[in-house]
């Protein structure tokens, strides 16, 4: 029988030594990075400093770039430390704290989505009753549902594993995981995966639910409305869509090789595919969001603008 403990720390498995190609790989991932908060920071900004962007869909989407800040800033800096280290090792404190941080922003993104899906469907189906029934108290409560809900959620589900007694701390992935450690566990752990799946059906399967719901709503809306009510429902729902789609793309490949056995996928595509939910998708949004809806590139445009003019006009007192 192997003998259990309480891991002072972690070895993480999949890195492989590339030699002095891991400070261009380190250049990469970190522009990669700059260029995600550059874009998640810009539309916070321009949603915040803009009272004409105050409403519900523009708020909900603020939460969204928010998380998509949050979960690109739990794995990047991890990442790229690691990429420089030769050890890669990890803290267990550290570990548990990623892997809280990686959950966290997962299961917001689902809250976050489903609510701006609930909000989409107010609009184009209840359009004269949406200001009574989208009031700012209303909002209020709906984003600290976002956030405190996958909080009170996750946090129970990492002090689960940081209670378990393991027989090694060998993790086979670039960070770390839940359900890696639960696989390191000496003991019985029904208590974890009961307690995943309560968790996965309050926070995904109810999402899901909401967001299937509330499309099914908007589709026969569509069907028996207007070609303006049409055109309103697929410019404000598109990027929702492709946002969602994107996110449960990665979510989906991430479940299916954390628990079954994935060693006919090429290593650096498996660990790529691990990785998309976690860094294509806080870029994804933004852009995706940025692009599509004409009111924030209208701003955006305006701001720039307004930046460009004032340099210029500053240039020429210093002259």
């Amino acid at each position: 029988m192997r003998n259990s403990s309480q891991a002072s720390h972690f070895t993480l498995a999949a890195y492989s030594d590339t030699g002095l190609f891991k400070y261009l790989l380190f250049l990469m991932i970190l522009f990669y990075y700059l260029v995600i908060v550059g874009a998640n920071v810009l539309l916070v900004v321009v949603i915040c400093v803009n009272r004409s962007l105050h409403e519900p869909m523009y708020l909900f989407l603020c939460s969204l770039f928010v998380n998509e800040l949050y979960g690109s800033t739990g794995l990047f800096p991890f990442l790229l430390l690691q990429i420089l280290s030769d050890t890669h090792t990890v803290p267990a404190p550290c570990c548990f704290l990623q892997i809280f941080s990686v959950y966290l922003y997962g299961n917001v993104e689902f809250t976050n989505l489903a609510v701006m899906s609930y909000d989409r469907y107010v609009a184009i189906c209840c359009p004269l009753q949406y200001n009574t029934r989208m009031t700012s108290k209303k909002v209020t409560v709906l984003i600290a549902v976002i956030w405190l809900l996958p909080f009170s959620v996750v946090f129970v589900t990492t002090s689960l594993a940081a209670s378990l007694q393991l027989c090694g701390n060998i993790i086979n992935k670039v960070y770390c995981d839940n359900h890696s450690i639960i696989k390191l566990a000496c003991h019985d752990t029904s208590v974890n995966n009961i307690y995943e799946l309560v968790a996965a059906s309050l926070v995904v399967y109810v999402s899901v639910s909401v967001i299937f719901y509330t499309y099914m709503q908007i589709l026969k809306v569509c069907f028996s409305g207007s070609k303006q009510t049409r055109l309103k429902a697929l410019s404000t729902c598109t990027p929702h869509l492709a946002s969602l789609l994107n996110f449960c793309f990665g979510v989906s490949f991430e479940i299916l090789q954390s628990r079954f056995n994935m060693s006919s996928v090429p290593p650096l595509l498996r660990i790529f595919l691990s990785l998309y939910f976690l860094t294509c998708q806080p870029l994804f949004s933004p852009l995706m969001y940025g692009l599509s809806l004409s009111r924030i590139r209208t701003v955006c445009k305006s701001l720039l603008l307004t930046s460009v003019g004032t340099f210029r006009s500053s240039n020429m007192f210093v002259e």
